[in-house]
Parts: C-alpha cells; sequence; structure tokens
C-alpha cells in the first residue's frame, strides 16, 4: 500500500520513510513515530491503518542517523539492538527528523503525530517542540514520566496511552504526568508495554482497539 520516499531535515541529513496514501482526498496527515525497532513490518501496517482511515501517513526512519534500514523484530537480541541504537540518537535530531516528516505532509492539511514506545517519547517531546503540530498521541512513551519530560510544555492538545501493568513506566509517574498537565487527556488500560502491538506477547487486542478508536476521534476532532 505504501513506498519508501526520502525526506532530508534542515541539518542536510537524507533520512527514508514509510509513506502511505489514503484513497481520494486526504481529511488530514499522520506522522507515525517507531518503536525501537525500527520502521519494520507493525509500523508500516500502523501507517497503512490510518492511511485506511482517510489520512496521509508518514513514518520517518528515526534511526537512519545511526544505522539505515533498522527492521527489527521482538526477541530479546533484537531487543538489546534497538536500545543501543536508541542510546546514539539525540533527542534533538529525531526532532529534526520528525520536523523533516511534518514538512512533507503538510500539503495533506493538519498533521498529527502518534508514536509507540520511545516514538511515544518523541512524540510528546515533538508536541513541545516541533512547529506545525495540531495535536499528539503517544502510546507508553519510555521517559515520558521523568521530571525533564513532564516538565515539557507541549504546544497542541495530547492523548497519552498507558498500560497499568507496563513493568517500564510505573503508574504513580503516569499520575504525576496527568496532574502535571489537567488539559491533556491520559488513558490507563488493564494491559502491559506495547499493548497495541500484535506481533508482541504483551498485545492486548481490547485495549488496542480502545486505544485506537479514542485516537482516531482524537484526530478526526483535532485534525479533520
Amino acid at each position: 500500500m505504501g513506498k519508501m520516499i526520502e525526506l532530508t531535515a534542515t541539518d542536510d541529513h537524507k533520512l527514508a520513510a514509510y509513506r502511505a496514501d489514503p484513497t481520494g482526498k486526504p481529511r488530514g496527515a499522520v506522522v507515525v513515530v517507531q518503536e525501537i525497532f525500527g520502521v519494520n513490518s507493525h509500523i508500516r501496517s500502523v501507517a497503512d491503518g490510518y492511511a485506511a482511515d482517510g489520512y496521509l501517513a508518514i513514518a520517518p526512519a528515526l534511526f537512519d542517523r545511526t544505522q539505515p534500514n533498522v527492521d527489527l523484530g521482538y526477541t530479546p537480541p533484537d531487543i538489546q539492538a534497538g536500545m543501543e541504537l536508541r542510546g546514539k540518537i539525540s533527542v534533538d535530531d529525531a526532532m529534526k527528523d520528525v520536523e523533516a516528516a511534518v514538512k512533507a505532509i503538510a500539503s495533506a492539511g493538519k498533521v498529527g503525530i502518534v508514536g509507540y514506545c520511545w516514538g511515544g517519547y518523541v512524540a510528546w517531546m515533538a508536541a513541545a517542540r516541533v512547529s506545525g503540530i495540531a495535536c499528539a498521541v503517544p502510546y507508553y512513551g519510555g521517559g515520558t514520566t521523568t521530571d525533564t519530560s513532564i516538565a515539557s510544555q507541549p504546544k497542541c492538545p495530547v492523548m497519552l496511552h498507558y498500560g497499568e501493568r507496563d513493568d517500564h513506566i510505573p503508574v504513580a509517574g503516569v499520575k504525576t504526568l496527568a496532574a502535571a498537565h489537567p488539559r491533556q487527556t491520559v488513558h490507563l488500560y488493564a494491559a502491559g508495554h506495547g499493548f497495541n502491538c500484535d506481533q508482541r506477547g504483551s498485545f492486548d487486542a481490547p485495549s488496542a482497539k480502545l486505544a485506537r478508536e479514542r485516537t482516531l476521534a482524537f484526530f478526526k476532532q483535532h485534525i479533520g
């Protein structure tokens, strides 16, 4: 359904991105931010899903600055490799690459951003630091509940999804973030980390379905 394209960031870094176009005129656009596993089959299928819902979707390859064509699975060695790659990408560079993705699809209308795991953290930071974003939806963003992240001030409406059984993100931290940002929407689900990904053992179908319905309603409200 989609195709790989090339983007150029403001520092002239070239990165790949997966682009999925809707049939007919787009109702807006969505940047899909990868987990630590690269723009793999799951992230491409997420982008395809938002395209099927009428949005022009783009998933920038944020690991290209360190290693191009990263496409990992979910085994322990894959997780280890993904963690190492994530550690080499600065927030500043991730913001430049997200900005390039936003600019590439802005002609389709208002632009939202959705991110998963590390991408959830990137989406949360982008809501404060990247212009041209109409709304943001971080899913179980690792690192969003640190003091630095909680201090970040989004410039657009944000809806955050977390699993209450997430081993990486304590519920107490989620509640602290929610209290610090009363105007934003925070949802907790009876699930663990990665509950949206149907390729992971932690997949929770009812939680994934509900979170997606809420996300689509949020996009309709803020993007079109």
